[in-house]
């Protein structure tokens, strides 16, 4: 029952905190961010919130120090949105799996299109 709970609110925290660094996070630095994930302690003292960036290495570094100086603002902006008896300590952590997923796909890609060349030529 406990883990329902902290799921809800994790999720509810994950919600409001896209949205406040959608709206409300005017850093030009922080670029194209989209949270995909966060998870709470049992205690809500802390959590690590993934997260995605839209362009290169550099944008995403920029980014994610972006992210971490901005990190008392969003906790308190988190705080007045919110109504729970503490507002988590935020670690902001790059999630690669769409990256990874994206280079597997083209990977694949290229695989089937090597397989499709090697078939037109094969006089067979």
């Amino acid at each position: 029952m406990a883990d329902n709970r902290v799921q809800r609110v994790a999720d509810q925290l994950q919600r409001e905190l896209a949205e406040i660094i959608r709206l409300e996070l005017k850093d030009p630095r922080a670029g194209l961010i989209t949270v995909t994930g966060f998870e709470l302690t049992s205690d809500f003292a802390y959590a690590k919130v993934f997260v995605s960036v839209l362009g290169d290495a550099d944008a995403q570094v920029s980014s994610l120090a972006t992210l971490k100086r901005a990190s008392g603002f969003l906790r308190s902006q988190l705080a007045r949105r919110t109504s729970i008896h503490q507002t988590p300590q935020l670690r902001f952590l790059l999630d690669e799996a769409i990256e990874r997923g994206s280079r597997l796909s083209a990977l694949i890609d290229q695989a089937v299109a090597q397989d499709r060349e090697r078939s037109t030529d094969d006089p067979a």
